[in-house]
């Protein structure tokens, strides 16, 4: 297991990060997975055992019960805490009730302590915001989030789901103020939507910020399970009954083409090719996997163990390139009349 740089952090963490959501199954999260502890134990010293010191969860992921599955984890499996670099989320309804969602200061405090309760912890080592907010102003949310650091609760924070110019927003704040910047960034992020790479990407490049792809394998819907001619799969997959998040299927299709060609190739499966596409793009610092048992794992932690070639690369490529977006074909465009004429 290769271990990479989180940003400028100097902290360092492996290039898979196992993914809890699929941890206890309350209300609609059971789509998702509905792990109990013995599975829990199983999956979680799997996980560790192959080298991966990174662990992703969220408050809402089965509405607390992810965190407590967690938490209860490490402490029957005596896995070392101060060994495992252990990210959560808070902006999701949490209970019912007017405050008990968003990203007000009210919200993110009462959340954290009780995620830190749940997980048995006394600090979170990386804290998300899961989400925009904009009831919220991003001063008081970034104010918030330096308080936590502050209070040691949590020890860096991050943010997923927030377009790129209000990412960039709340680090200029945070600069100005001499507050505590986000240190990573979590965004949906596979060969079947690459949206990622229009202005999050580069901005967490630019920025050195630490860069997760969630859903590398889009739902699942490149495991290999779905093609033309298989569009469910009789419940074996989430996304038969959980059909997200969103892709371009006449696309993807096409993409998983490609993915099964070269996995048979090569002897391994679809969504191996997939996630080690995903693991050497550039700017990715992290690869956030999940299972439901302990061959998905295994399956996910081999692909770690191949480097595609160029000439896969540029396959992929060819049948996976986003349509050009404004104003990058513009910028494109321009540019050429800068580089001196050969």
């Amino acid at each position: 297991m290769k271990f990479n740089p989180l940003g400028d952090t100097g902290v360092l963490v492996s290039e898979l990060c196992f993914g809890t959501m699929t941890f206890g199954g309350e209300g609609y999260w059971e789509a998702i997975g509905k792990q109990q502890i013995e599975e829990v134990n199983e999956l979680l010293k799997m996980a560790v055992d192959a080298g991966i010191n990174f662990i992703d969860t969220a408050n809402v992921y089965s509405y607390g019960q992810s965190e407590q599955l967690l938490g209860e984890s490490l402490k029957q499996t005596g896995l070392q805490r101060n060994e495992l670099f252990i990210a959560s989320k808070v902006r999701g309804r949490m209970a019912p009730g007017a405050n008990n969602i968003g990203l007000s200061r009210y919200h993110i405090m009462q959340s954290v302590d009780e995620s830190l309760k749940r997980l048995q912890m006394d600090h979170i080592d990386l804290l998300y915001v899961h989400g925009v907010d904009k009831l919220t102003s991003v001063e008081q949310v970034v104010q918030t989030l330096h308080d936590v650091v502050v209070s040691g609760k949590a020890r860096y924070v991050g943010v997923c789901n927030w377009p790129a110019w209000m990412v960039m927003k709340a680090i200029g704040i945070a600069r100005q103020q001499g507050w505590h910047e986000f240190a990573a960034m979590q965004y949906f992020y596979a060969i079947a939507n690459r949206d990622s790479e229009r202005d999050l990407l580069p901005m967490a490049e630019d920025q050195k910020l630490g860069f997760m792809p969630w859903s590398p394998l889009a739902g699942g819907f490149l495991s290999g399970k779905f093609t033309r001619d298989k569009t469910n799969t009789g419940g074996q997959s989430r996304r038969d009954n959980f059909d997200f998040p969103v892709i371009d299927k006449e696309k993807a299709y096409d993409i998983i083409e490609v993915l099964l060609r070269m996995g048979e190739s090569r002897g391994v499966s679809a969504a191996e090719v997939a996630l080690a596409w995903v693991r050497q793009q550039k700017g990715v610092t992290s690869t956030i996997i999940g299972a439901k048992n302990p061959d998905q794992l295994r399956s996910n932690i081999h692909s770690t163990t191949f480097q595609l070639s160029e000439e896969e690369l540029q396959q992929l490529e060819a049948v996976s390139k986003p349509a050009p977006s404004y104003p990058d074909w513009m910028v494109e465009r321009q540019m050429r009349e800068r580089y001196p004429e050969e």
